[in-house]
């Protein structure tokens, strides 16, 4: 009889290694060690992680050195002079006109509601299973000051439906702990058991392949429905698989 909880254990532990971070944008917030550091360069990593991943650490290591390595108190004290040179950033979709909002928007995460987070634990619900709540939650401060509708779909919505995949990756980074070092584990007020699993078009394709999801959409319904079967493996820890799902597609071409 064919084991998958097997398979998938061997593949996560074969791929949350160091060697998996020099390649991945977890790769930015490595680079610091200080709470809010991490948190920042993790966050706007990850809003930067789609298309080609030399691309996206190449244009997160510019934003992290256009902030002079010190994200935190960059954001905390910089000037209009300061944010200019980021109204000329791009990577895809996303501009300057983003990027100036995005540093604006954190730094009133940081002195209006307590920081990352904080912003992000009260949205969530005594009885939430997922971080459905949390991430729209975390949507709706981040959009409260007046600020560029184009910006908006940069911060997803899975309350809207969107699998909000790279939001869920960074809550994943920031509350999964263990002892193989890719994730921080430095929120400890969010559960890794409610952590909702990243689904984009590799992801998607091994678990459908595996016959851990159903669904034909990559939307907040199929993030449930794999989640939902992960738990069966580790209902502890279910996004721990999203190591073996991502390196299945991505280095195996599974």
């Amino acid at each position: 009889m064919y084991d998958l909880q097997g398979f998938l254990d061997e593949k996560y532990k074969l791929y949350n290694s160091n060697w998996f971070i020099d390649s991945d944008p977890v790769s930015i917030p490595h680079l610091f060690t200080k709470k809010e550091d991490i948190e920042i360069a993790g966050f706007l990593a990850a809003t930067i992680a789609w298309g080609n991943r030399k691309s996206i650490l190449n244009n997160a290591n510019k934003l992290m050195q256009l902030m002079d390595n010190v994200p935190h108190h960059f954001v905390l004290n910089a000037t209009a002079k300061d944010l200019k040179p980021f109204s000329t950033f791009v990577h895809r979709t996303f501009n300057g006109v983003d990027c100036v909002y995005f540093l604006k928007a954190i730094k009133e995460i940081y002195t209006e509601h307590g920081g990352m987070e904080n912003a992000f634990l009260a949205g969530v619900k005594k009885d939430d299973t997922d971080v459905g709540n949390a991430i729209a939650h975390f949507r709706e401060l981040f959009f409260l000051g007046t600020h560029p509708e184009r910006s908006r779909k940069h911060v997803s919505n899975p309350l809207g439906g969107s699998s909000a995949k790279r939001l869920c990756m960074y809550l994943r980074w920031m509350v999964r702990k263990d002892e193989f070092g890719v994730d921080f584990g430095i929120w400890q007020k969010i559960s890794p058991a409610i952590l909702s699993c990243p689904l984009d078009v590799h992801s998607g394709t091994v678990a459908r392949k595996l016959g851990l999801l159903q669904r034909t959409q990559n939307d907040w319904r199929a993030v449930t429905e794999l989640t939902t079967n992960l738990k069966q493996f580790d209902p502890a820890d279910p996004v721990k698989y999203d190591f073996a799902l991502f390196g299945l597609g991505v280095f195996e071409k599974f």
